[in-house]
């Protein structure tokens, strides 16, 4: 789209170097996640810090993730949670999870991170099951588009009242705004 959101190059670096607090581990995790080839996927330093801070600000003692790819976000909310937080991370990706759970060691924050390695929606049945039911402060969505809708309306069950849930992606560069733009995708968004 045209006129999407963009910052120049430069300001964007400025924006990042003012603003991102970034610890080493969180850096390398970053650059080791910008050299591969879907790397379109990782979550912005911008936006994994805005989700830390989310979290403290809420007070969040559990924290639901659905999508981790390389687990660079599930360190920011890990980190922002208390020591006894949690944070439920649910993916299909055995491979890239394995450099997410690298990274969360090298963290410290393994102990607070709960990966799940199975389809999302058999994740978030089998939460609602065991009775976690209102059991979540902060639910994140950033998996398959297609999926956002029936995340969505079981993260409504599994929230707290007065939770927050973010999702990312949901603008999709301004092609939900476009009614000629008929990708599923796009189109699950808009529902």
């Amino acid at each position: 789209m045209a006129d999407a959101i963009t910052l120049p190059p430069e300001l964007a670096a400025y924006v990042r170097l003012v603003s991102v607090k970034e610890s080493e581990v969180q850096r390398r995790l970053r650059e080791e996640t910008l050299a591969r080839p879907d790397a379109s996927m990782l979550t912005s330093p911008e936006q994994a810090q805005f989700l830390g801070w989310l979290a403290r600000l809420i007070g969040a003692r559990r924290c639901l993730e659905i999508g981790v790819y390389t687990g660079y976000t599930s360190i920011f909310l890990a980190q922002a949670l208390p020591p006894d937080g949690r944070v439920v991370a649910c993916d299909l990706d055995e491979e890239i999870t394995a450099t997410a759970v690298r990274f969360w060691r090298e963290a410290g924050v393994e102990d607070k991170i709960d990966l799940r390695i199975a389809p999302a929606l058999e994740t978030l049945d089998r939460l609602l099951a065991d009775g976690r039911a209102g059991g979540f402060d902060l639910v994140y969505i950033d998996a398959d588009k297609r999926g956002y809708p029936r995340y969505y309306e079981r993260s409504l069950d599994l929230l707290r009242s007065g939770g927050v849930i973010a999702a990312d992606n949901v603008l999709r560069r301004g092609d939900v705004a476009l009614p000629e733009v008929t990708d599923a995708d796009v189109i699950a968004l808009r529902s």
